[in-house]
């Protein structure tokens, strides 16, 4: 039934939204700086490195950073979302008009995630908690984002948000008088509901790593998953919980 479901997903409305994630990610590699001007930031500091304008608590600082973030949102949880769309895709009346507006939709939720996420990183910036790159200075900051994760894997919100998710056509179901562009905003909402605290850990992990984000990537996309999923979201929660625990133990 999934390799029937892939065979169908041949559409130009398809190939758009895989060439849109190819596009993302190849931007991100573009974009991400090597592990040795990251350690370089750490010994130097990051004025030497000015000129490549990571962070700057100015407008156009700001507007870089949020740019980062869609396009991280953009490659990382449109992925996650493909078992939900191929399901809207094949309730019938939908369109291909339709599926963009769903898809619209649930974007335009993430990027007020990543406006926010923008936000809080030029935030934590000038509190001097995270570096130029976005990483975390903080061994606290770190431990308590990992806490906060933990935490939330256990929490009613998480789990609700995740029945959505693995259950799409009742979801639609639910709501299919209200349209493609609210069912996107509702769908986006509710991965939103799943995904921001691990999304969050990019702080801890590094903003533009790309082994972070991969690795965040596949947990989020089999969190999503029916049978493979339930397995996954308390252990992860205790695994991050520990890891918290371990470094606030460490201090600053």
């Amino acid at each position: 039934m999934i390799s029937a479901r892939i065979r169908r997903m041949t559409g130009l409305h398809w190939l758009t939204l895989f060439g849109v994630i190819v596009l993302a990610w190849a931007l991100l590699y573009a974009m991400a700086l090597p592990e040795s001007l990251r350690a370089a930031g750490q010994v130097y500091g990051a004025e030497f490195l000015a000129s490549l304008c990571v962070v700057t608590p100015d407008a156009a600082g700001f507007g870089r950073i949020t740019v980062m973030w869609a396009l991280m949102s953009a490659a990382m949880m449109a992925p996650t979302a493909l078992p939900a769309l191929a399901t809207y895709d094949e309730l019938p009346t939908t369109g291909r008009s339709g599926f963009a507006a769903l898809l619209a939709g649930y974007l335009t939720i993430w990027l007020g995630f990543s406006l926010l996420a923008a936000g809080a990183q030029m935030g934590l910036y000038r509190g001097d908690l995270v570096s130029a790159f976005g990483d975390s200075r903080s061994r606290i900051l770190s431990g308590v984002l990992l806490l906060i994760a933990g935490a939330y894997q256990f929490s009613p919100v998480k789990e609700a948000c995740l029945a959505k998710c693995r259950a799409p056509l009742t979801f639609f179901m639910q709501h299919w008088d209200e349209g493609a562009w609210r069912n996107g905003l509702r769908l986006g909402l509710v991965c939103l509901g799943c995904c921001w605290a691990l999304m969050a850990l990019a702080f801890v992990g590094g903003v533009m790593n790309l082994a972070f984000m991969g690795l965040a990537t596949a947990i989020m996309i089999i969190e999503k998953l029916p049978d493979l999923g339930r397995w996954l979201t308390r252990p992860l929660g205790a695994g991050l919980g520990l890891a918290g625990l371990w470094m606030l133990a460490g201090g600053i």
